[in-house]
């Protein structure tokens, strides 16, 4: 271990980093990337934390136009948040540069690496413990698409291509039904119908970007309460984080997996399906923050279409479940037989009853239009 720490010790030094470097810890339960807290001393009292990250490139195949879109969007945040007062050094990421220049250093043994200045005085939740928390992830994930509203969208780099593509994944799905490799089709009937009545809807969100109907918009693309920092004192939403999937897409991909996410009753594995249900004081908490977050950033079709983000995202996500499961569970990690198949269902079962609460949804969406 102590050589192994030595050895990060020596790649942070490629960093422009402040003071005299201490210690370096594991932090965080990423699945993705290696994340370890820097910790260096600037004085007998004084010291400052950074964040230094090996970038899984397995995932990530190309670092170099990955961390040119996190550069770009991260500069543009803390021109944006100077401009309106804010502390730009708090509330967004800063990238370290490494001292020969550049965002990020590619280490001997072909391992990429990056840094960021620590956010301090705040904390992440990986689930949600308090509406509030919810909402004020709302506001951030909001304000967070007011101030890239004008970013050029198009100019950013698909970091994993096709990831919010409902048709492209309706296809793989399709194909993977076809080819049945593990000869699991037969048990999954009701779940590969469910998916196929539902072809038409796969389609809208697409539709929509490519005829203009909804605007081209800079997303994050994971937005789970766990990346969203809060303040400690105020428990505010301050800055958001892990910007690896930030791409080119639509505002109601944010939104609608924050939805999928935070107001399900049950967990994502739960085997219960009584216990899945979207929660509709959670949608109209979570709704009621992102549309103020915005503030006016979103057109007046992209708020009606709110629900609809919602139902399409869950759907996608459970037809990425069902397409790992028929195709031998490569991509999701799985703890049990048929845990992508249980993950599947309870998506499904969350969609199911998004559509028997549809004119509810719509309603709340349209109130906080006209409230915010």
């Amino acid at each position: 271990m102590e050589r192994e720490k030595s050895e990060l010790l020596q790649v942070a030094e490629k960093f422009e980093i402040e003071g005299t470097t201490e210690t370096i810890e594991p932090h965080g339960n990423g699945h993705i990337n290696d994340t370890f807290l820097l910790t260096c001393r600037l004085s007998s009292d004084v010291v400052c934390r950074y964040i230094l990250q090996r970038m899984n490139h397995e995932v990530f195949k190309d670092p170099k136009a990955l961390m040119e879109n996190i550069v770009g969007v991260t500069t543009f945040l803390q021109k944006k948040i100077i401009e309106h007062g804010g502390d730009p050094k708090r509330e967004a990421l800063n990238v370290i540069s490494v001292r020969k220049g550049g965002a990020y250093y590619q280490a001997e043994d072909g391992t990429f690496w990056r840094m960021y200045r620590f956010v301090e005085d705040a904390i992440s939740y990986d689930i949600v413990e308090r509406p509030e928390d919810f909402y004020e992830s709302a506001v951030a994930f909001g304000h967070f698409q007011k101030l890239l509203a004008d970013y050029p969208a198009e100019s950013l780099h698909e970091s994993i291509p096709n990831f919010h593509n409902t048709v492209d994944r309706l296809q793989r799905f399709k194909k993977a039904v076809a080819e049945d490799c593990m000869q699991r089709a037969k048990e999954v009937k009701e779940e590969i119908q469910f998916v196929l009545d539902r072809e038409e809807d796969c389609h809208i969100l697409c539709d929509m970007l490519a005829s203009g109907e909804i605007p081209l918009r800079v997303t994050h693309n994971d937005t789970k309460l766990n990346n969203i920092m809060l303040d400690h004192k105020t428990g505010k939403g301050i800055c958001v984080i892990d910007l690896d999937t930030v791409m080119p897409g639509s505002a109601l991909y944010d939104y609608g997996d924050s939805i999928r996410f935070g107001a399900n009753t049950g967990a994502e594995d739960e085997r219960d399906l009584s216990k899945i249900s979207c929660d509709l004081e959670l949608f109209a908490l979570y709704t009621k923050g992102f549309i103020k977050g915005c503030g006016g950033a979103l057109t007046e079709k992209e708020i009606q279409m709110l629900p609809m983000g919602a139902k399409l995202m869950t759907l996608e996500c459970g037809m990425r479940f069902l397409t790992d499961y028929l195709e031998g569970d490569h991509y999701f990690k799985i703890h049990r037989e048929g845990h992508n198949l249980d993950r599947c269902r309870t998506q499904f079962c969350m969609v199911k009853d998004m559509e028997q609460k549809w004119g509810q949804m719509q309603a709340i969406a349209e109130q906080y239009f006209w409230d915010v």
